[in-house]
């Protein structure tokens, strides 16, 4: 309860114009606890979430670039696989007013599947020379992480949509307790165990734990629209009749049948109509069946399927026939299928056969299906050969490209419904996208009116009714203060650039008519002033420049940039990214060599664009280096870039000579990678002896990218 102290507390906060100490909150805006609930450090409202308190706002998207768009798509619609901080991401769905997704997304989404990090702190690798990530988000960290985007996420799917977690056994009792939170207990319909990758060796006598057989997904439900269409699992069934009650009471479904009603909370099977129709069925196949002939052959030599219902010659209770039947329908015990696969080399990579399952009992074809911790694109690839829109997002560049190789040969993959066969059609339209990372270049190239959508979504500028003041334009609002965009689309005021006469000749119009602050958007290289702002007469001109440079002064904390690991123990690291970034080059020497028959990439050089890192720290040689991949059949058009392998930094911290190997990372203990390739003169990277040519993508920490392709000479 707030006392007279706290009142005049806020009032002389409120006054100053100074922000509220964070133990305020709870007291102006009390949150409704509900009958049962988790409570955690750090864990905060849903309104906040919704409303960016949480300092991760919603960002534009920018179309790196687009495969088949020639390809006729459904409604204009085209598949998206987005590279960038999912929260950020899910925001910008759920704001609805970038223009590449407005209206197709908000409310339409008819399955969310995720497989999020399990909070395990373990490492996962792939193949030789291949890792991938680690899952290194716990405790209550991990329980807010997940349900921020939990919350958002249910903004987006349709009033009939369904949402699956899957999880392991580590926390999935806390995401049940945060799910029935956000959805309603009343929504939760399932809790499915499918079968997980497990060990059936005796290491020693005595073990501390059992072995794990099953993961968990949980199936939630929008509201009570959302209808599921069972699975079925191969089993064969002999024909067989049915006791024709079923548990509860039912209006209108205690009707006399055979002189009797169902018991005490109990109802008929079928409907009146329905089963009155299948007692003369019965009666029709005993006059006209011929002598020996099953109820199904009746059925086969008249072309036409029945349904059948007697009274049972023991006790005179009514029974229904069951055909024979190869399939029977699923419960939820899936232990028929796998969850795992490791047909695209990928670590904890779903398997096709479990979210064909999933995507056939949940959705329609056309329906939109999304995966915000993509990964390996299961989800994606499943949803494309069961003719449903997809939308996939990941942090990561190694599943970016994993997806993208995944889905340009997706016709040499095999059909999910015959294994044996392939799928042999080729991917439908598809966009890479960026959000939260952009090519300032296409930026600059935008239209007058999609740059100023883009820069107002970039710095969280809000519209205004004011749209002039004494005849200078305005463009929006920020924080409560007036911005213009500079016209960097008009030619003459691109050669223009913003000095203190541009803001003395702007302060004669406007400064007696603002209040203390006024914003200015523009590039970077149209601002003539180092300083983050001009005053004059007490009224500060703040430059927002593009490429921006992070005014702390407007934020409660500085941008985070979304960093790539170096190795897989740091994958999970940096798990949410704050504000926006833009491309920045990198550079880079090498050469191909030959050492002992082997082949080799000899990197001498590579530098990102940041000359310090976020603590001050000088960033040399190599100490940026993230990742490096290679596509040893490089195509002439560039963009399909098909991976081959890669390598993270950590892999090539080795001898000259020495082939890159697999490690036991479970056992290490974290390295100072950063130290180690400093140490290097130069770094090896083994490449296919039989390419003459290979196609290099060399990634930063930062996510920047320098590509080139190399060949040997004659």
């Amino acid at each position: 309860m707030s006392t007279i102290q706290d009142i005049d507390l806020i009032i002389k906060y409120l006054q100053e114009g100074t922000d509220l100490p964070v133990e305020y909150k709870d007291i102006l805006f009390p949150t409704l606890r509900k009958e049962c609930e988790l409570t955690y450090k750090d864990k905060i409202r849903k309104e906040e979430v919704l409303t960016d308190t949480d300092e991760i706002s919603n960002v534009p998207l920018q179309v790196e670039r687009s495969f088949l768009p020639d390809q006729g798509s459904v409604n204009s619609w085209t598949n998206l696989l987005i590279f960038g901080d999912n929260l950020q991401v899910l925001k910008t769905f759920y704001y609805d007013t970038d223009p590449l997704v407005q209206g197709k997304i908000k409310g339409k989404v008819k399955l969310i599947y995720i497989d999020p990090p399990f909070a395990t702190e373990k490492e996962f690798s792939s193949v030789v020379g291949q890792k991938a990530y680690a899952d290194r988000v716990s405790g209550a960290a991990f329980i807010e992480f997940l349900r921020k985007r939990l919350i958002v996420m249910r903004e987006l799917l349709s009033p009939d949509g369904f949402i699956c977690v899957h999880l392991d056994y580590r926390k999935k009792h806390y995401i049940k307790v945060i799910m029935d939170e956000i959805f309603g207990e009343s929504n939760f319909r399932n809790e499915i165990a499918v079968n997980r990758v497990k060990k059936s060796i005796r290491e020693r006598k005595k073990v501390r734990k059992l072995n794990e057989e099953f993961d968990t997904i949980l199936l939630y439900a929008n509201s009570e629209l959302a209808q599921l269409l069972p699975p079925t699992r191969a089993e064969k069934k002999d024909a067989r009749w049915h006791a024709f009650d079923a548990p509860e009471v039912r209006n209108g479904m205690d009707y006399d049948l055979f002189g009797r009603k169902p018991n005490v909370n109990r109802h008929w099977t079928w409907e009146e109509p329905r089963a009155r129709a299948a007692v003369e069925n019965y009666k029709k196949y005993v006059s006209e069946h011929k002598d020996n002939e099953s109820i199904d052959a009746y059925c086969a030599r008249l072309g036409k399927e029945f349904d059948f219902l007697r009274a049972k010659a023991t006790t005179g209770t009514p029974e229904y026939y069951i055909s024979a039947s190869d399939t029977v329908l699923c419960n939820n015990l899936w232990n028929d299928i796998s969850a795992y696969s490791f047909s695209n080399d990928y670590p904890t990579e779903k398997s096709e056969i479990l979210l064909a399952r999933i995507i056939g009992m949940t959705t329609e074809a056309n329906d939109l299906v999304m995966d915000c911790f993509a990964g390996s694109g299961t989800t994606l690839a499943v949803a494309e050969k069961m003719q449903r829109r997809w939308i996939g997002c990941d942090i990561g560049k190694l599943s970016l490209y994993t997806i993208q190789k995944r889905m340009l040969q997706i016709a040499k993959s095999n059909d999910i419904f015959n294994p044996k066969r392939k799928y042999k059609k080729e991917v439908s339209a598809f966009s890479i996208v960026t959000a939260g990372l952009y090519d300032l270049g296409k930026v600059f190239a935008l239209s007058a009116d999609r740059y100023r959508k883009f820069v107002k979504t970039l710095f969280e500028i809000e519209d205004t009714s004011k749209d002039s003041i004494n005849g200078i334009t305005i463009d929006g609002e920020k924080r409560g203060a007036y911005v213009k965009i500079y016209p960097y689309w008009d030619q003459e005021m691109r050669n223009a650039d913003i000095d203190a006469a541009y803001i003395e000749d702007l302060h004669k119009h406007i400064g007696m008519r603002i209040k203390n602050r006024f914003y200015i958007v523009a590039p970077a290289n149209s601002v003539a002033f180092l300083n983050d702002y001009y005053e004059l007469e007490g009224v500060k001109y703040y430059f927002l420049k593009i490429p921006y440079q992070v005014i702390r002064e407007l934020h409660n904390e500085e941008f985070k940039k979304l960093k790539q690991p170096q190795s897989q123990r740091q994958v999970n690291n940096l798990t949410e990214a704050i504000g926006f970034h833009f491309k920045r080059p990198l550079e880079v020497e090498s050469k191909l060599v030959k050492r002992d028959n082997q082949f080799f990439i000899a990197i001498s050089k590579f530098l990102c664009d940041y000359a310090f890192d976020e603590e001050g720290r000088e960033l040399k040689n190599f100490e940026s280096l993230s990742l490096i991949m290679i596509d040893d059949s490089p195509r002439e058009n560039g963009d399909k870039f098909i991976m081959s392998f890669f390598y993270y930094a950590k892999d090539l911290i080795k001898s000259c000579t020495e082939n890159v190997t697999q490690e036991d990372d479970d056992s290490e203990e974290d390295e100072n990678i950063r130290a180690e390739l400093l140490e290097r003169q130069q770094l090896l990277v083994p490449i296919n002896s039989q390419a003459k040519k290979v196609r290099v993508l060399y990634i930063d920490i930062y996510g920047d990218e320098f590509s080139e392709t190399l060949a040997w000479e004659e």
